[in-house]
């Protein structure tokens, strides 16, 4: 029997050709290879699954300094050994599991520190004013913008009144143009809080500042150029408006119109214009730094200053939709508007919140 066994071994043997046992061994010894790579890193992968799933339940403070300081290159190791593995014959469950645990360590490393009432608290609380005075003189060039958009819209209006209907933008040509009596511009002023044309203009007016809003910001990359132009033409608008009414002796009716939600909505759009200038300036002199480098850095000081500049236009909406219909008289609606403005300047350069440096790159 024992003589018998060597021979059939031997027979079997001859049954393979030498290119199959070639492959035989090849596979044999990436399954060698494979063993030998996850028995040598295995104790790194649970080592960094441990802290990983002490953080996952809460208990940072129970994980030793040596293991958080450890983590960023345990989860290196752990990406880089998944990088191999997927090239290797590593078992499929070893694989998985390794995909999740490193996906459960990016979050860790990389994820956000803190949930939605932690970044708002932030945010409110002294973020956003600090990314708003970060902006430092681009604040003062869009208000110069501005202010001289203003008054290029009266000058040429006043010049030609063709251009009036030039630039007053679609949908809100109604009976406000020139030549209107004083009794008919008053009329659109006052006693028209049941009138759909009264939702029409306003909503029009909305999403006409909205837009230049968001176009100033996205529109920054190119030098701040496009953003420029965008205050200017938006201002123009106001400065026909003011003309117009000027006309008929309606001047101050109409600031206390527009104030109740322009002294927000003009607030969003000066912030927006200055975050596209900001960008262009650090684009255009970057200084030592890379012109990207430069463009991310400013990129992050804007992002948050038009997040809340969303949130102003959302409350500048409301404000119109509103506040200056229930309010049927100037004095009530510049109360209201120059609240508002009292409030926005206090709050972005008067009260500082809590110490943060939210609004450094």
């Amino acid at each position: 029997m024992s003589d018998a066994a060597p021979n059939l071994i031997g027979r079997l043997g001859s049954w393979f050709s030498p290119a199959a046992e070639a492959e035989i061994a090849a596979a044999e010894d990436a399954a060698l290879r494979s063993d030998r790579f996850r028995l040598e890193r295995e104790g790194e992968w649970k080592r960094l699954e441990a802290i990983v799933a002490r953080i996952e339940r809460g208990r940072l403070r129970s994980v030793p300094d040596e293991d958080l300081l450890a983590l960023p290159a345990l989860y290196r190791t752990a990406v880089s050994s998944l990088a191999v593995a997927r090239e290797t014959s590593l078992d499929r469950e070893t694989l998985l599991w390794l995909e999740v645990l490193t996906q459960r360590a990016w979050f860790i490393v990389y994820g956000p520190r803190a949930g939605l009432g932690d970044w708002l608290r932030r945010f409110f609380g002294g973020g956003w004013s600090a990314s708003v005075r970060a902006l430092g003189s681009d604040l003062l060039i869009a208000l110069a913008l501005m202010v001289i958009g203003t008054v290029v819209g009266w000058l040429l209006v006043a010049s030609d009144p063709d251009w009036y209907y030039a630039l007053m933008p679609a949908g809100m040509d109604d009976e406000r143009v020139p030549g209107a009596s004083r009794a008919v511009l008053m009329g659109t002023l006052f006693g028209q809080q049941n009138e759909p044309g009264l939702g029409v203009f306003a909503a029009a007016l909305f999403s006409n500042n909205a837009q230049v809003s968001i176009l100033a910001f996205a529109l920054g990359f190119a030098f701040g150029l496009p953003s420029a132009m965008l205050l200017i033409q938006n201002t123009a608008l106001l400065g026909a408006l003011l003309w117009l009414y000027h006309g008929r002796g309606l001047t101050l009716e109409l600031v206390g119109w527009l104030s109740v939600h322009g002294t927000t909505e003009l607030f969003a759009i000066l912030l927006a214009g200055a975050s596209g200038i900001h960008i262009g300036r650090a684009m255009a002199f970057p200084g030592e730094a890379a012109v990207l480098d430069a463009a991310a850095a400013a990129g992050r000081r804007t992002a948050q200053v038009m997040v809340g500049v969303v949130l102003m236009l959302i409350v500048a909406g409301l404000l119109e939709g509103f506040a200056r219909q229930l309010i049927d008289n100037t004095a009530g609606r510049l109360i209201v508007g120059g609240f508002m403005l009292v409030l926005w300047t206090g709050y972005f350069f008067v009260w500082r919140g809590g110490a943060t440096n939210e609004g450094k790159p």
